[in-house]
């Protein structure tokens, strides 16, 4: 098993004040580093409407590199806005994942979010290109990069963009079905892969990656990728399919290697990141993201109620 030491809660949303857009949630962290900043990539969330909906926009902040517990920045704005009337991203850009293409540019891809009527929502996968090192984006166009076909009908999202031997691979997820508890329908979705030699066009490989195994109806999201010691590491988190917005049946990581990216082994057990026994992260752990720095590894991931009081930071004790 996995041994990390948790550093606490890096950054909780509900204590900025002066961004009307940024008011609670920081979910799905994705990292960017710098010569002496590591950036963080989040969605966050203003008040609710009027009409008490929610919309979801993308930004980052910088963690000091030499305290990863230091926020010493907070971007002014979001990286993107959100999408014109009746397009896919008209009411969100989350969850966001980067990769630097070079020292110039940078490219980011989005899951966004449209409002249905028959289930809340649906998502696509759109793409966007940063050449100011990340401080703003540029949609590619209007509509997604990535979005639902004959074996992937409804929400696709949550990429994860890695280049693994001159190939981009982007692991997301992609629905499954819908299912009603006390009348509300809830997604099931699972992990999935696309792969590109450009980055711009891809090709979807029409299979789910990670196998169920808390039940048939589990929900599976945020696959982060590295490779190490000869072997690609993912880990994700999962989730029951009902009741799952408090800690019985609450988001938990898992974890599963593979040595082609294709064929992949499921072992939870190593994965060594649950709850607390109190406090922000006591309910459910989430969306992680892995990163090296400076000879060790890091997982940033969310905490209760998916990512509503930010994120937090573990450092991985050993090697991977």
């Amino acid at each position: 098993m996995f041994n990390w030491t948790k550093k606490g809660n890096v950054f909780d949303p509900t204590h900025v004040t002066d961004r009307t857009w940024l008011k609670e949630f920081a979910q799905a962290p994705a990292t960017l580093v710098f010569d002496d900043v590591v950036r963080v990539y989040f969605s966050c969330r203003p008040n609710r409407d009027e009409n008490g909906q929610y919309a979801s926009y993308s930004s980052f902040l910088d963690l000091d590199r030499a305290d990863l517990t230091k926020v010493i920045n907070i971007a002014e704005n979001p990286i993107l806005s959100l999408g014109k009337k009746g397009t896919f991203d008209e009411f969100g850009t989350y969850p966001v994942s980067v990769i630097k293409i070079n020292e110039d540019t940078i490219y980011a891809y989005y899951a966004g979010w449209t409002r249905c009527v028959s289930v809340p929502f649906n998502t696509a996968i759109g793409m966007a290109i940063s050449t100011d090192k990340g401080k703003t984006f540029n949609k590619v166009g209007e509509g997604p990069v990535l979005s639902y076909s004959f074996d992937e009908p409804f929400v696709l999202s949550g990429p994860k963009v890695r280049r693994f031997n001159n190939k981009f691979y982007m692991f997301y997820i992609a629905g499954t079905k819908w299912i009603k508890t006390d009348g509300i329908p809830e997604p099931v979705y699972k992990i999935r892969l696309a792969t590109s030699e450009d980055g711009y066009n891809w090709k979807k490989h029409n299979k789910q990656l990670i196998n169920d195994k808390i039940e048939e109806d589990e929900a599976q999201a945020s696959p982060d990728v590295i490779f190490a010691n000869g072997k690609y590491h993912m880990f994700f988190c999962y989730r029951k399919s009902l009741n799952y917005r408090g800690k019985e049946g609450g988001y938990r990581i898992g974890y599963a290697y593979s040595i082609d990216l294709e064929n992949w082994t499921r072992d939870d057990s190593k994965a060594g990141m649950g709850v607390s026994n109190s406090g922000w992260d006591s309910e459910m752990v989430s969306y992680p993201h892995v990163f090296e720095l400076d000879g060790k590894t890091h997982m940033l991931y969310l905490g209760n109620q998916v990512g509503r009081y930010g994120f937090g930071l573990a450092t991985l004790n050993g090697i991977l």
